[in-house]
């Protein structure tokens, strides 16, 4: 078929985003610590696509991917990290946080943001953070959490499955010799983000 008439191609790009990524890894260690050593090829996702119960049977994905967090990427359900996606289309993105976090580490979330508001809101409303990311995005429940009373200050921040923020970045951007710079800045601006999110051991 097309992808294996074309496998030396694909080989080519994954090579060349994983050495990007591992650039990537290596810059951000700098300063966030914890990654030192991680490797690129522990972050980056397969190009295979799980169609097991989906209705689009497209065996490939269109985009790469890498989520750089703590052990790499099959500790996503423990750790917030960085998300690197490149995609045709101007569907490239720097993202990151914490992804429909399980239950347990949802509910220390929620409860660290009640007990440091503050703090989780200077975070989230830093202009630097603002501008760069916009708002937090995340589905919500429609009524307060379990444990928190509806009428709480922060409710709509307590009641948030998903803390998360996302950068598109355009096709330009990505060809430009920028695109380096701004995944790294990006990363910069979120870490505390991530810091904050950061719970569970």
């Amino acid at each position: 078929d097309w992808f294996h008439e074309n496998r030396s191609r694909y080989l080519n790009a994954k090579a060349n985003y994983e050495s990007f990524i591992q650039s990537v890894i290596n810059r951000i260690s700098e300063f966030d610590p914890i990654l030192k050593g991680l490797e690129a090829t522990s972050c980056t996702y397969r190009i295979n696509r799980d169609i097991r119960f989906s209705n689009d049977k497209t065996l490939y994905k269109t985009h790469m991917g890498a989520f750089i967090v703590r052990g790499g990427k099959q500790n996503g359900d423990r750790f917030a990290g960085y998300y690197v996606h490149v995609e045709p289309g101007n569907n490239s993105m720097i993202a990151g946080g914490a992804y429909i976090p399980p239950a347990p580490w949802l509910k220390m979330i929620r409860e660290k943001i009640d007990e440091q508001g503050a703090r989780f809101l200077k975070i989230i409303e830093n202009k630097e953070f603002v501008k760069f990311f916009g708002n937090l995005e995340g589905e919500k429940l429609k009524t307060a959490p379990k444990g928190f009373p509806k009428d709480h200050p922060l409710i709509e921040l307590l009641k948030m499955k998903s803390y998360l923020v996302t950068r598109m970045i355009s096709d330009k951007e990505v060809a430009s010799n920028d695109c380096f710079d701004l995944i790294i800045r990006g990363s910069r601006i979120m870490k505390p983000l991530n810091d904050f999110l950061n719970i569970m051991e």
